[in-house]
């Protein structure tokens, strides 16, 4: 567009060519849909924003749950161990007590 298509009447007002008329409501168009553009884009962002704040306690308690979890395994294989180990020393004084009587047979008969 060049300054030839606008016809001014006066300083002050100017005459409004078809063209001019098509620009000036294409802008209005255009700057209409920027708004609508943006205010989706603030609206998703804060939707985004508050997804963000979610999976991040949501992580935290993830985090926490599997600590509690770990602390559980760690006592549960400590409780194995223990209790293993009760087995095995119920089992060796078994056969320690044998082995004792064994001697004690052993001892009586070699003073017969």
């Amino acid at each position: 567009m060049n300054a030839s298509n606008i016809n001014f009447v006066n300083a002050n007002n100017f005459e409004m060519t078809p063209e001019l008329e098509n620009v000036i409501t294409n802008l209005k168009l255009n700057i209409q849909k920027i708004k609508e553009l943006h205010s989706k884009s603030v609206s998703e962002n804060d939707q985004l924003r508050d997804e963000i704040v979610r999976l991040t306690a949501k992580i935290e308690e993830k985090e926490n749950e599997n600590e509690q979890l770990e602390k559980k395994y760690e006592s549960l294989k400590l409780a194995k161990v223990i209790a293993a180990s009760s087995t095995d020393a119920h089992e060796a004084k078994i056969k320690l007590n044998r082995i004792v009587r064994e001697i004690d047979r052993c001892i009586s008969l070699l003073n017969k």
